[in-house]
């Protein structure tokens, strides 16, 4: 066979560790560190064949202190950034859950709690700045199907912003930009959609239409991002009782939410 190398390491960064530990009376490094010596023992039992002096664990400052030094790097390459997202959060283990830790019916799979979602101010990285680059797959040997997935994954698409005005509404906003790849479409315009967490939601929703559209977004935070992005789903939205103006036909444009 070939000569591959194959390290085996683990994961034991975070609160869920931590809050196991707490929820036992045990230090969260104790806790690991004896998790870890009885993974390896079972792993070592079934015959698994690793090069053990390779090994990494990542609450160790010999693992971080690389991943920490990547970090800086990207930052300083303003690579890194601060925003807002959508999660999946936690009100017991008050942690992030990836959408595999959310079980059916929307619990923690931890905990069994109800999960939530919720705006969540984190670092990331403008991946989107490698588009191009992820995209060439000249030379590389992949299946033609991996090389579709990889498109698929980057998503690029090539169009335009065109504006719509909102100066009537008297809202610090003064426009909505929106992309398009048909800007020759846009005097068809009937109708345009925002995300429910869109900042504009707030700003720009009537008073008579308040409580229809929290009640909507309240139902939005508990779909999970495969539920919201499902093409088998009937989409389903609600209009916030404002209106965009078109620029190029000066007709009024109204505006919904919907997932």
């Amino acid at each position: 066979g070939y000569n591959v190398l194959h390290p085996m390491g683990f994961d034991a960064f975070g609160l869920p560790a931590e809050n196991a530990a707490i929820s036992r009376g045990i230090h969260p490094f104790t806790w690991t560190m004896q998790n870890i010596d009885n993974m390896r023992r079972q792993l070592k039992s079934i015959g698994a064949i690793y090069d053990w002096n390779r090994e990494v664990i990542t609450c160790q400052p010999e693992y971080y202190k690389w991943t920490q030094w990547f970090f800086l790097k990207l930052y300083q390459a303003g690579l890194a950034y601060r925003g807002k997202a959508p999660v999946n959060w936690c009100p017991r283990c008050q942690t992030v859950l990836a959408n595999e830790q959310v079980v059916a019916g929307g619990f923690c799979e931890r905990c069994g709690a109800a999960v939530i979602r919720r705006d969540l101010e984190q670092w990331f990285f403008y991946i989107t700045k490698y588009a191009d680059e992820l995209m060439q797959h000249d030379g590389i040997d992949w299946p033609e199907r991996i090389k579709t997935m990889q498109r698929n994954w980057v998503g690029k698409s090539v169009g335009t912003e065109i504006s719509f005005a909102l100066d009537y509404l008297g809202v610090e906003d003064k426009e909505i930009r929106v992309f398009t790849t048909r800007p020759d479409t846009i005097f068809g315009v009937t109708f345009m959609v925002l995300a429910p967490e869109h900042p504009l939601v707030a700003k720009l929703t009537s008073p008579e239409k308040r409580a229809e559209v929290e009640d909507y977004i309240a139902r939005a935070r508990q779909r999970s991002e495969i539920e919201r992005q499902s093409a088998e789903r009937e989409k389903d939205g609600v209009f916030i009782g404002a209106y965009a103006v078109n620029r190029l036909n000066a007709e009024s444009v109204p505006i919904w939410i919907a997932d």
